[in-house]
Parts: C-alpha cells; structure tokens; sequence
C-alpha cells in the first residue's frame, strides 16, 4: 500500500428531499470538496442522510468522484461512504469503487480516512494501483 496525506476543504449544500421527508429525518446534500497535499484537485458528489430519535444517532451514505493527481498520476476515481452515528459513537467507512479509476489511476483501490481538527480538514489516504507495487 501507499500513502497519501493532504488537506481538504468541503463545502455541503442541502438539497430538496422532493417529497421523501414526511417527517424532517431524511436529508440529501451535494458534496464539494479542494484536495491538496498528495491528491490534488476537485471532488463533487451526493449524500443523503437519515436522522434519529435518539440524541448522537444517525447516519449518511454518500458517493463522490474525484477529478485530479494521487502523487502525481492523473485520472478520475469514485469513492463511497458509509457513516454511522451510534449515540455519538462514531463509525466511518470511506473506500474507492472497484474499478472506478481512470487515465493513470486505473485499477486504483484504497480507503480514505478523514480526520477533523479545530475545523479543518485532512485526509490519510492509503491505496494500491493495480500493476504497480
């Protein structure tokens, strides 16, 4: 595996739920997102959530497409999310879809960690790019 490590800022839009929210649990958003570091470039995409009764609960399910460099190939690849919030307990499972990647970034797989500090946002990205070691 290889590493890339970087910064990112995001910007979140809530979106119409069109009908699907009876009663205000359910929210979609659009995702874009500025790489920097060791993937540079642009990542738009769709989330949609769900909100609990229960203080700290919930979840989101998303999926994004990243246009730019891993460490200096470029291409395109897709990532999707799993995030639960489990009464504040956290769990987050962000990976690339299998055979997303494009241009230099074809058979890309990995798993991409977000952490956030004092509201900034980083990234640890460990990947493998078929072919390559």
């Amino acid at each position: 595996m290889t590493r890339a490590v970087g910064t990112f800022d995001v910007q979140l839009k809530s979106q119409t739920t069109d009908g699907y929210d009876e009663d205000g649990m359910l929210g979609r958003m659009t995702i874009d997102k500025q790489l920097h570091g060791d993937i540079e470039g642009t990542s738009i995409g769709q989330m949609l959530t769900a909100g609990a009764a229960a203080k700290g609960s919930g979840a989101y399910v998303a999926v994004e497409r990243v246009t730019g460099s891993v460490n200096g190939r470029q291409g395109t690849f897709a990532m999707h999310h799993v995030g639960v919030m489990n009464r504040g307990a956290p769990s987050l499972s962000i990976n690339v879809v299998p055979d997303s990647g494009t241009g230099e970034l074809v058979g890309l797989a990995g798993t991409f960690v977000i952490n956030i500090e004092s509201g900034k946002h980083s990234y640890v990205f460990d990947y493998s790019l078929e072919g390559t070691s």
